[in-house]
């Protein structure tokens, strides 16, 4: 008999060494057998990186956004049935009331209030738009040469 409950303590000792350890590495996110800190919702990020739901970036003045405020842009249809079209960025609502200097991502010139980014639009299955900014209306626009 005393060595019936010797066995049921070893496995329920056993049983709570398995819990602690899986809580540790997989749930806490320490990054050893495949645990990350960034695949929990609210966890550490390496610099740099964003995750879903945090605030967006405005390309043009380069303004953190708050949740809820949104880039002024027009989509233009696809041209050949693919997905991705051109867009026109005007900015933000800091930058379009003039609280921030307007500044081309690609030249690094300062916008005027008539100029736009010009930039396309890659749609995904799924997940959330691309948008890879080509230029301003100075050095990408019909009067740059290009």
């Amino acid at each position: 008999m005393g060595q019936f409950f010797e066995v049921l303590l070893f496995v329920f000792l056993g049983i709570a060494l398995l819990w602690f350890g899986y809580t540790l590495f997989f749930q806490l996110g320490i990054p050893v057998f495949g645990g990350s800190l960034r695949k929990r919702r609210g966890g550490l990020k390496p610099p740099g990186e964003s995750m879903p739901g945090d605030p967006q970036t405005c390309p043009v003045c380069a303004a953190k956004l708050n949740p809820g405020e949104l880039v002024s842009s027009s989509a233009f249809p696809s041209l050949n049935g693919g997905k991705d079209r051109f867009m026109h960025i005007r900015g933000c609502l800091y930058c379009l009331r003039g609280d921030r200097d307007r500044v081309c991502p690609v030249c690094g010139i300062v916008l005027k209030g008539n100029e736009i980014l010009i930039s396309r639009l890659f749609e995904r299955k799924g997940n959330r738009s691309h948008v890879h900014v080509l230029g301003c209306s100075k050095c990408r626009g019909p009067r740059s040469g290009r």
